[in-house]
């Protein structure tokens, strides 16, 4: 049906997480939606994308034309360390059935998330899109590495075999409103947030885990559903596209503590508590290929994307996940 009348019916996997609320926000208060465009935002209320039968159910209901596929079993480093088997399998077959059901129904293109912690844990850096299977992810997090990693093998196969215009983008660290802020397994933004928010609260000195010292390269929630609209109507490789910040945008873990502390006015001490893992100590991505296709776009400066989201979760903080 979608196909004769020329419109595009746009399904999005993960809707309700992070970045699938960044993408509603972006359409709908920045006004990118297109005429032609019908879109579909699902969460796991909807269906159980581990299971063959509901997925398919999925998209026979819907039937879509395009997929954005963000949905997927997601934790911060300690819960990864615990569970890397979970993440594994649970990955693996939410995206086997989704790129699957998509192949069965015909869709004409799929951009699937993945992350940049799927890369090598030695290596040279800047890591670009061409070393993705270049070498084990690190040890922490493997489950989940090696899941994503096989997005690029499913969608490379997708390709050479039926000539289908799958591909992924590879944001670094993602943050903002709608974020999960839970202390134990939230990823490290969020987590510092609620941490420091509480602290403030109750009068009690901020632990940071770790030394302060890893670097990361931060994208906020609302530069990166720009970015994945832009990949959905206008990237065609079937290689997958790194879409981050410079190199020269890398920040300390300190950095972004000290950041998230002025963004909530907090007064009282910051202690880094060594005896927790550091995780990797850095991941810097080139997004060279990004700039090459669009020179011009604008990241939101990073201390001003920290405090719209501390904002976000001090007005939401009933609702807000944690």
């Amino acid at each position: 049906m979608a196909e004769k009348t020329g419109s595009t019916r746009v399904m999005v996997t993960g809707g309700s997480g992070l970045v699938g609320k960044a993408i509603e926000h972006v359409l709908k208060e920045e006004g990118t939606a297109r005429e032609n465009e019908e879109w579909i935002f699902l969460s796991s209320k909807d269906a159980n994308l581990t299971d063959v039968g509901e997925t398919t159910a999925l998209f026979r209901k819907h039937r879509p034309t395009h997929v954005i596929h963000l949905a997927a079993m997601v934790g911060g480093l300690f819960k990864n360390m615990r569970q890397n088997l979970d993440f594994w399998r649970n990955n693996m077959y939410i995206n086997d059935n989704i790129l699957q059901a998509a192949h069965d129904f015909d869709v004409e293109k799929v951009v699937s998330c993945l992350s940049t912690c799927i890369f090598p844990d030695k290596t040279t850096y800047p890591i670009n899109e061409t070393m993705i299977h270049n070498g084990p992810p690190h040890e922490s997090n493997f489950g989940y590495a090696y899941a994503k990693r096989m997005i690029d093998v499913h969608n490379r196969a997708y390709f050479t075999q039926y000539g289908r215009r799958y591909t992924a983008v590879i944001p670094t660290n993602v943050f903002g409103p709608h974020d999960n802020f839970n202390i134990e397994d939230g990823h490290v933004l969020p987590g510092l947030i609620h941490k420091t928010y509480i602290a403030k609260k109750e009068g009690t000195n901020l632990h940071v885990w770790g030394s302060g010292r890893p670097l990361r390269q931060f994208i906020y929630s609302l530069d990166l559903a720009r970015l994945i609209l832009w990949a959905l109507r206008e990237y065609n490789e079937v290689d997958p596209i790194i879409l981050s910040v410079g190199e020269e945008d890398e920040v300390s873990i300190k950095e972004a503590a000290d950041s998230v502390v002025e963004a909530l006015e907090f007064k009282g001490k910051v202690v880094y508590d060594t005896s927790k893992a550091d995780g990797q100590f850095k991941k810097t991505a080139s997004n060279a290929k990004l700039r090459k296709y669009l020179p011009d776009f604008t990241f939101t400066p990073f201390r001003k994307a920290i405090k719209e989201t501390c904002d976000w979760f001090v007005v939401n903080y009933d609702t807000a996940r944690k």
